[in-house]
């Protein structure tokens, strides 16, 4: 029964390359010509291949209706939170999970640091869009046209002396992030607060959230936090892999990890 499943399933990612006949899926699979023919009928008459008029076969609409389903049934909450909460017992500081709504920024998840000193950020509550590292990851993620769109339109509050000042240097910053994967609010917000963001993506590619750890300057430097970078990237990378089902590839090395 095993072997007969495999087989069937070894069917669907033949079939995601474009329609085949039955000789051709029989090849693929090694088996006879009738052999093939019964796994292909199974799977036609569950809705996941279909046989078109010139006698081959592709994938069917019960499977794309599947997998939307699942993935409208993903809570990417619900799959982070054991990560964010084994990151927060490693290293001790406040950790976040964000997403993109509506022109929003907002928190979804969030893990208490285990000092005294704690951030005032709350689960549903809308971030500094302009400075906070996982908004800049999540916008980054855009199209250029809409990044481009929705950079003109921002407001650019000065919190700090290092908050971002317009558009055109929050592009320059957007697109610095979208190269090296990973960003940072270094005293933007307030100046004694730091973070350290990673993506979390879904089987597309595409972001659909970000993560992050925070910290103020009395328990660790900036210098100090960034050398959690690896850590957090490895716990985006991980809810990565368990949200989309796929294999993500790793994050690059990054260079504080070498040191």
């Amino acid at each position: 029964m095993s072997q007969t499943v495999d087989r069937a399933l070894s069917i669907l990612p033949l079939l995601a390359e474009g329609p085949a006949d039955l000789g051709q899926v029989a090849d693929r699979l090694g088996v006879h010509k009738s052999t093939a023919l019964r796994l292909l009928r199974t799977l036609h008459e569950h809705g996941f291949v279909y046989r078109q008029s010139d006698q081959r076969y592709r994938l069917g609409a019960r499977l794309f209706a599947l997998a939307q389903q699942a993935v409208e049934n993903l809570d990417v909450r619900e799959i982070a939170h054991p990560h964010l909460v084994a990151l927060n017992e490693k290293c001790g500081h406040t950790v976040h999970l964000a997403v993109h709504e509506e022109n929003e920024v907002l928190y979804i998840d969030k893990v208490e640091s285990r000092y005294p000193v704690r951030m005032y950020s709350r689960i549903g509550k809308p971030v500094a869009i302009t400075v906070a590292a996982v908004a800049k990851l999540l916008l980054a993620d855009l199209p250029e046209p809409e990044r481009r769109a929705l950079a003109e339109k921002l407001d650019y509050p000065r919190y700090t002396s290092r908050s971002t000042h317009d558009a055109t240097a929050f592009l320059a910053e957007l697109a610095t992030v979208r190269e090296q994967g990973w960003a940072t609010d270094l005293g933007g917000h307030e100046e004694s607060i730091n973070c350290v963001a990673a993506p979390v993506r879904g089987a597309d590619g595409r972001l659909v959230a970000a993560m992050s750890v925070s910290a103020p300057n009395v328990v660790v430097s900036a210098e100090e936090l960034l050398g959690l970078l690896p850590l957090v990237r490895r716990t985006a990378d991980a809810i990565s892999r368990e949200y989309s089902g796929t294999a993500v590839p790793p994050s690059a090395t990054d260079p504080a990890e070498e040191a």
